[in-house]
């Protein structure tokens, strides 16, 4: 079986993601889908392989081999995500592009080493720890990545959608933790406009965290 297609839980005559998704997709002349997919994917990818121990320069191209291995994969597919997750898909996918990188260290093992500085550390796991338990590890790290990606990218895309200084009070209040009065007077604003920004933009995260789960980018 080829290392680009999904493993005995993931058909690879099922393609595990959203209709939506895959129906803009499958048309690889949709610049903007492609380009909304690679943005709200790419870091979690890229993220996930460094992780693992790989250079920059290896997380880099597991993104693109990545990339690439769905759009090759992507059109004549059918869709039933009863059987199989977008997300269980696209990690079986990023795994087998950064087992190819350590499978490239091992027939060169003068070549590039690993973010810790070592090229040992990350393939002995490999070697160490068993299949089914490797894949344990690899799910529970996967999914909480996952959850942090998509809200990241909900962020994001409410970020692009509501005034600068909605935003502001809801960077400072919310994701960098300062008092609410401090917000307020830094931006010289009262109180309950920091706490009115709080409500409406989480009400929109939350809700664009929804779509992404359901619908796709």
């Amino acid at each position: 079986m080829s290392q680009d297609q999904p493993n005995d839980d993931c058909p690879p005559d099922l393609i595990p993601t959203r209709v939506s998704l895959l129906g803009r997709l499958k048309d690889w002349d949709d610049d903007d889908s492609w380009r909304d997919f690679f943005n709200t994917y790419w870091k979690l990818i890229y993220g996930f392989a460094l992780q693992r121990g790989l250079t920059h320069s290896e997380a880099e191209e597991v993104v693109q081999d990545t990339v690439l291995a769905v759009a090759k994969s992507i059109r004549g597919f059918a869709y039933d995500p009863a059987r199989c997750a977008f997300k269980t898909w696209l990690l079986t996918v990023t795994r087998s592009k950064i087992v190819n990188h350590f499978n490239k260290r091992a027939r060169h093992p003068t070549g590039p080493v690993g973010s810790a500085g070592s090229a040992s550390g990350d393939t002995a796991l490999l070697e160490r720890v068993p299949d089914d338990q490797q894949q344990a590890l690899w799910d529970q790290a996967w999914e909480e990545d996952w959850q942090k990606n998509l809200m990241e990218v909900a962020i994001q895309r409410v970020k692009r959608t509501v005034s600068i200084e909605q935003y502001q009070m809801f960077d400072l209040f919310v994701l960098k933790g300062w008092p609410a009065k401090d917000v307020a007077r830094t931006l010289g604003v009262t109180m309950a406009h920091v706490y009115v920004a709080k409500h409406r933009l989480s009400k929109l995260i939350r809700k664009e965290v929804a779509v992404l789960e359901a619908k796709g980018v």
